[in-house]
């Protein structure tokens, strides 16, 4: 097993160790950086800085930044070993389903390289939580084994370990909950199987749900005890803002989902054929539950950008694994189908990692001790140029894309005239955005920019371009 894991962990630098040091490999993860980084400084989330994730994934990037550097190669490190770890959990629990040694173990190596596919190949959530919910995931498979043992202590004490993961989870990201609800429900199930009395079936379940929801209650009592307004702000980002924002056109819901499916093709042929395998063990009954309970969850915020598909990797590539180890070719044809994919879309394309960097030091270069203002492109700017930050609403799609126009709890276009307002020295943003603009915030933009400002820098981002203004009344800095 340790030279298994060595080799998961070594097969997770190779693929990710391109992107070492790349501040913008997502722009989900560059704002959790940044967050995390303020958090350290003072900031509080959801009134300093806006955003919907819950704040046990801004901890863990706080945390990350106490390492050594600007925190970017740290995340990325940290994150890879999550991804390795995550992978070893794969191949335990796909052993755990019946597959070989050697299905488990391509289990574990499908199960990074596919992270990769779909957007994870940094410090997406999922790259943090799936450690978290694999963890809870192993537990559960050994629950048929316990309950026929009628090992009701070991059942007690599995559903609170898995019941605390999921919550812990459920800090990273909410949509988790649905698993770990099904983790808490096979887990009374198996109780009861194990010939438990009622007492102790109701007070187990007590139990569980109280540590399911621990770290969340904690956060809840941490803002609470903030006062009112911090609270109804923690409370609206978290939870009601969610249900406000705008849905996506069905044609490109469709066409990620095609995406998507196409990227999981080869897996999703194997679970197929793991389904018509007899019999059907309970530990795969389990297994199949947990995948239906994962789509749920992956179907729940409705967007389906590829990276929600993360959270399904680890059900599938743990029952995949199960058909791995029958046939001979199967493994070659599935890691074929990944590496071909991985090099059309991760090992050739541009990382652009220098574009950033170049806006960085023009924002670094040109402040004059004033705040310069990332109305589209990447959060991460603020960070490299150890800026400050104008406005509560820093990710740039915030203030800056239709799909938030009315989800915030502000009228995002006064917010953007506002910090214009303050008259920015530098304001960065694209000539093609990467989501429709919010029209009344662009408008407000574009007077602005012709108004008051010239165009000093243009470099490539995401066959597009980030667009550099300076205020015109000061000499460009080189």
């Amino acid at each position: 097993m340790f030279g298994q894991g060595a080799a998961l962990l070594l097969w997770a630098v190779i693929l990710r160790c391109r992107d070492f040091g790349n501040p913008i490999i997502h722009v989900d993860e560059q704002y959790y950086l940044l967050v995390g980084d303020r958090l350290l400084h003072g900031a509080l989330p959801y009134v300093d800085l806006w955003d919907r994730k819950p704040p046990g994934l801004f901890l863990i990037f706080a945390a990350m930044r106490l390492l050594p550097g600007d925190g970017i190669l740290a995340y990325q490190l940290v994150a890879t070993l999550f991804a390795a770890a995550t992978g070893w959990l794969v191949m335990r629990g796909s052993r755990r389903l019946g597959a070989t040694a050697t299905g488990g173990f391509v289990a574990g190596l499908a199960y990074v390289l596919w992270l990769s596919l779909l957007s994870g190949r940094g410090g997406q959530s999922p790259v943090f939580y799936n450690l978290f919910v694999a963890g809870a995931a192993v537990l559960t498979l050994r629950l048929p084994r316990l309950a026929a043992a009628q090992a009701v202590g070991a059942i007690v004490a599995s559903g609170c370990v898995a019941c605390l993961l999921a919550g812990l989870a459920i800090q990273t990201k909410y949509t988790p909950v649905v698993e770990g609800a099904f983790f808490g429900l096979a887990h009374l199930w198996y109780l009861y199987r194990a010939r438990a009395s009622a007492p102790a079936v109701i007070a187990a379940a007590a139990v569980w749900a109280l540590l399911g929801l621990l770290p969340t209650l904690l956060i809840v009592g941490f803002y609470w005890m903030r006062g009112p307004a911090v609270f109804d702000a923690f409370w609206f980002a978290n939870f009601a803002s969610v249900a406000l924002r705008k849905g996506y056109p069905a044609a490109k819901i469709a066409a990620r989902l095609a995406g998507t499916t196409a990227q999981l093709l080869p897996l999703l042929i194997a679970i197929a054929a793991v389904w018509r395998m007899r019999p059907r063990s309970p530990e795969r009954w389990i297994a199949f539950g947990w995948l239906a309970a994962a789509l749920v969850a992956f179907a729940m915020i409705g967007a389906f950008f590829d990276h929600y598909a993360l959270p399904l990797l680890v059900p599938m590539a743990m029952l995949a694994g199960v058909a791995l180890g029958r046939w001979r070719a199967a493994p070659w044809l599935l890691l074929g189908y990944g590496l071909a994919l991985f090099v059309a879309r991760v090992a050739l394309v541009p990382t652009e990692a220098d574009s950033a960097r170049t806006v960085a030091r023009v924002m670094a270069a040109n402040d004059r001790g004033g705040c310069p203002y990332v109305f589209a492109g990447d959060a991460i700017l603020y960070h490299l140029a150890k800026a400050c930050i104008p406005t509560a609403y820093a990710f740039p799609s915030t203030l800056a894309y239709e799909a938030e126009q009315g989800a915030t709890g502000i009228d995002e276009a006064h917010e953007v005239a506002r910090i214009l307002s303050r008259r920015p020295p530098v304001i960065v943003t694209m000539d093609v955005p990467m989501a429709p603009w919010n029209r009344a915030s662009e408008r407000i933009m574009a007077r602005t920019l012709a108004a008051r400002y010239r165009l000093v820098s243009r470099v490539p981002r995401e066959g597009a371009h980030l667009l550099v203004y300076l205020r015109d009344d000061l000499p460009l800095r080189r």
